[in-house]
């Protein structure tokens, strides 16, 4: 089992910076994917990025430029989303996301940690 702990979420200027973290503890051999989803109330929940283990990283269109993932390294168990140039439309509950090589079928999510963007 692997545990998401997602931290940092709040209330953020319009074209204002912020960063998320999610810490992963348990059985956190062989993630291969690390990844942030957002929601909001209606809708689907989005992919927002993703960065594999060889490094690989993608983004959604509407934030590509704006914002990065990036994990720590040294631990292997820490990583981030930073967010740059925030708008409202990036109003939503982050959530967290791992999945493991060897077990491919189970997806470990976070609790989830709301962002609001104000005007």
């Amino acid at each position: 089992q692997v545990k998401l702990v997602e931290s940092g979420g709040g209330l953020v200027q319009a074209g204002g910076s912020h960063r998320l973290s999610c810490k992963a503890s348990g059985m956190t051999f062989s993630i291969n994917i690390r990844a942030w989803y957002r929601q909001v109330p209606g809708r689907e929940r989005e992919l927002v990025a993703e960065i594999r283990r060889s490094g690989f990283t993608q983004y959604a269109a509407s934030v590509k430029d704006r914002f990065t993932i990036s994990r720590d390294n040294a631990t292997n168990t820490i990583f981030y989303l930073q967010m740059n140039r925030l708008t409202p439309d990036d109003t939503a509950v982050y959530y967290c996301y791992v999945r493991k090589t060897n077990d491919p079928h189970t997806p470990y999510w976070g609790q989830g940690t709301q962002v609001t963007v104000s005007t």
